[in-house]
């Protein structure tokens, strides 16, 4: 994805909350040289942000005539507003190694044995990965197949089918859940029994 940033002369509180109000987003990018100060389009950026790739892939940024690639580091947006207050990109190149939060598409579900066949459920236990790798071997997403998910069966990092200079970070703990399967409870619906009517001429005095 490519996205066009211009240079930021001002700095300081004040320049930035005046910035904003000219509908500019304040940021800088830093990372393989000095660190640059940029003011960016809000609604082109705030559009940009509900794309899953800007968060995850490394983007091509347009700054003074020069192109650069970058990734995405850091977001600030307002407590109760739909509006982005200040934004942070790394510079990276080929050599570059970055840790990276990466969402995960999970596919074939429908067709797993679990759901089509044993009339389970698939829980995702987790819904993104961070991971270790170049920046040029980022992905913007990881595929989870389920289709072999079976009943009683689980899937783990350690299960996953990676690129292999990939390098899943678990901060310390040994082969984290990804998906599980998980039968589905029914439930007994009792239905009462209605109270019989009385018998006719029973419970009434006698004339």
């Amino acid at each position: 994805m490519k996205f066009v940033a211009f240079p930021r002369e001002l700095q300081g509180t004040g320049a930035s909350r005046r910035l904003r109000l000219t509908g500019k987003v304040p940021g800088i990018v830093y990372g393989a040289g000095e660190p640059a100060m940029i003011e960016l389009d809000h609604n082109a950026l705030f559009h940009a942000l509900k794309k899953e790739a800007f968060h995850s892939s490394v983007l091509e940024m347009e700054l003074a005539g020069a192109t650069s690639k970058v990734v995405l580091r850091d977001v600030q947006m307002h407590a109760y507003k739909p509006q982005v207050l200040h934004v942070d990109f790394q510079r990276v190149d080929a050599t570059t190694r970055i840790h990276k939060r990466v969402p995960l598409h999970f596919v074939n579900e429908a067709e797993s044995p679990a759901v089509k066949l044993e009339k389970c459920l698939i829980n995702h236990v987790v819904a993104e990965l961070e991971i270790e790798c170049l920046a040029e071997k980022l992905p913007e997403f990881l595929t989870v197949d389920l289709g072999g998910m079976t009943k009683g069966q689980s899937l783990h990092v350690d299960d996953l089918k990676l690129d292999p200079s990939i390098k899943v970070v678990t901060h310390g703990r040994k082969n984290p859940l990804v998906a599980v399967v998980v039968p589905i409870v029914e439930e007994e619906i009792v239905v009462a029994a209605a109270p019989a009517a009385p018998a006719k001429g029973k419970g009434k005095g006698k004339k």
